[in-house]
């Protein structure tokens, strides 16, 4: 396959993987297809197939990871990046696991006052657009961490797709189509030398985009590796495009940036193993919290989305956020609870007062302080190879485009995740959330996330590698996917198409996809208390999925672009 014909290799794959991702939740005897050698689920058809052919090629899940988040970087810019960060948990055919916080950091010269007028009052979008709005970047390093401590092939192999679609160019989808040209006036006013994320005309359907300059950034990064990235001819552009918009990333910064090793955090729920991320992620204690609150009740007998089965839901979802509020931070500035917040019984404690014939008040469940939650735009991907090695990673620039600034001669986005931390504690954020001190700004300091990359195991065999984009909703989105197959027996597809909800504690409201959750029940809820508010799709979940004969089973999300491919 000549490098010509690569883009047009991948769209066949995409059409051939279509049919993945279209199975209705109710149709119970359709199955996804099953595979036993290895699957890649991803946010876009292009990266999904770099993922595949590096496991054709003899890569295990860390090398079909590292390509994969290259090719999202130049595929999928609004999630997929090098100018952002994320988390890994990877789990090893032996069951060894680990997780890497890959996260982005403060800036040596950021100040918890940095984003406020003279008057202390938080200034608008200062924050959220421009050069000022990044955290020091943290993808490049993790990937080569990642790869030196567990890749087989070389490294510049797993950045040839990348640098090939980047300078070849792929056609964009619908969706993609839509984006670019929704967000075309900000990128003229953050780009004024101009970025190819900005066309003369309007973006369409099957339009080729070209990214020269980040293929150069991408070819720099196979040459040197961390270097290519955090010294150098790069460096130098990301310090002169913070110097043009008053930003603060220096190249001390750069240099001195760190991605780290943490312990996962390691629990149980109906005899299965979940492994999921550690803080400076909320996400895995989170998300074993809630497990651990509604382990107690029958919810297969209840079924899905029944009354009592969205109660319990609902009230656990309600208490966790809570929790999340005040106990939750980077544990290198904060000294998290984390023992005691996935506990058994402080959950059971917790869930003991609620009632099924009237919602409980969140003002009621805990008055303290609700930290800042990411934007929705995260990208999420799940890789198993033909060893049964495991790869699950979140990855983001916050908002979609993060900053909307590009690296001028760079080509790649810069984040704006400076806005995941409390720009003022006490005061609402741009969602009309109260941010607290533990998550005040601090240089060096890893912002509070909600990824929830996770890995389960059954009888010691590995089960399922899940994960999604959605802020607020990633750590529900994921427990969800997790009781659609562990409680009420749906097959990975089934279990990522099925309809979702959602409850952060603070605003006291159960957001709700259109489809879920039938009229009967929602009656019944709205007039025992609980304002249940319809918004649009939650969660874009990739997962896969391991049978009891081996095979593996993936699930995209019809939600995205997301498609799963196998062998």
């Amino acid at each position: 396959m000549n490098g010509k014909t690569l883009p047009c290799y991948f769209l066949i794959l995409f059409f051939l993987a279509v049919s993945v991702v279209s199975c209705d939740i109710f149709k119970r005897n359709e199955l996804p297809p099953s595979y036993h050698n290895g699957v890649v689920v991803t946010a876009h058809p292009e990266a999904s197939a770099v993922g595949l052919k590096i496991l054709k090629d003899g890569g295990n899940a860390v090398d079909a990871a590292v390509a994969v988040q290259f090719a999202l970087a130049v595929v999928y810019p609004n999630a997929g990046n090098i100018g952002g960060g994320g988390f890994m948990v990877c789990r090893n055919a032996d069951g060894s696991f680990a997780s890497l916080d890959f996260r982005e950091v403060a800036p040596v010269a950021a100040k918890m006052d940095m984003y406020l007028d003279d008057e202390g009052n938080p200034i608008t979008d200062l924050s959220l657009r421009g050069q000022l709005a990044s955290g020091v970047p943290g993808v490049v390093d993790g990937m080569v961490k990642a790869h030196e401590r567990y890749g087989k092939l070389e490294w510049t192999q797993l950045l040839q797709p990348a640098i090939l679609l980047a300078q070849q160019g792929f056609p964009i989808t619908t969706r993609q189509a839509q984006e670019l040209n929704g967000r075309k006036e900000s990128f003229e006013k953050h780009n004024p030398a101009g970025t190819a994320l900005v066309k003369a005309g309007e973006w369409a359907e099957g339009d080729t985009l070209v990214q020269p300059e980040l293929a150069h950034t991408l070819s720099l990064i196979g040459q040197h590796g961390r270097a290519g990235f955090y010294e150098g001819e790069v460096a130098n552009r990301i310090v002169d495009e913070m110097a043009r918009g008053n930003g603060i990333i220096s190249h001390a910064d750069l240099k001195n940036y760190e991605a780290k090793w943490r312990e996962p955090v390691v629990s149980t729920y109906r005899g299965h193993r979940i492994i999921s991320m550690p803080p400076s992620s909320s996400g895995g204690i989170a998300l074993i919290s809630m497990l651990k609150s509604v382990e107690a009740y029958p919810l297969s007998k209840w079924g899905f989305q029944s009354d009592s089965t969205m109660r319990v839901m609902i009230e656990a979802e309600r208490r966790v956020y809570a929790d999340r509020a005040t106990h939750l931070g980077d544990p290198d500035y904060y000294e998290v609870p984390q023992a005691m917040l996935i506990d058994s019984g402080y959950n059971a404690e917790r869930m003991r007062n609620i009632n099924f014939k009237h919602a409980s008040f969140s003002s009621d469940i805990y008055a303290g302080n609700l930290l800042r939650i990411e934007s929705e735009e995260t990208t999420h991907f799940s890789i198993i190879d033909e060893e049964n090695n495991a790869v699950s990673i979140t990855t983001t620039i916050n908002g979609s485009y993060g900053s909307h600034v590009v690296v001028d001669g760079a080509g790649f986005l810069l984040n704006n995740e400076m806005d995941d931390f409390s720009v003022k504690p006490g005061t609402p954020n741009m969602y009309g959330l109260i941010g607290g001190k533990a998550n005040a700004i601090e240089p060096g300091k890893r912002m509070l996330s909600s990824m929830t990359p996770t890995i389960m195991e059954k009888d010691g065999k590995l089960f399922m590698v899940v994960g999604t984009p959605g802020g607020a909703t990633i750590m529900t989105s994921v427990f969800q996917t997790i009781l659609n197959v562990v409680d009420f027996d749906m097959n990975m597809q089934q279990a990522v198409n099925a309809p979702r909800f959602h409850h952060q504690w603070l605003p006291d409201e159960v957001l709700v996809e259109k489809d879920a959750v039938e009229d009967r029940i929602r009656h019944s809820l709205t007039t025992t208390g609980y304002k249940l508010v319809d918004r649009n799709s939650i969660g874009r979940v990739d997962a896969i999925l391991v049978l009891p004969d081996g095979s593996l089973q993936g699930g995209a999300d019809p939600r995205g672009d997301d498609v799963a491919l196998g062998y």
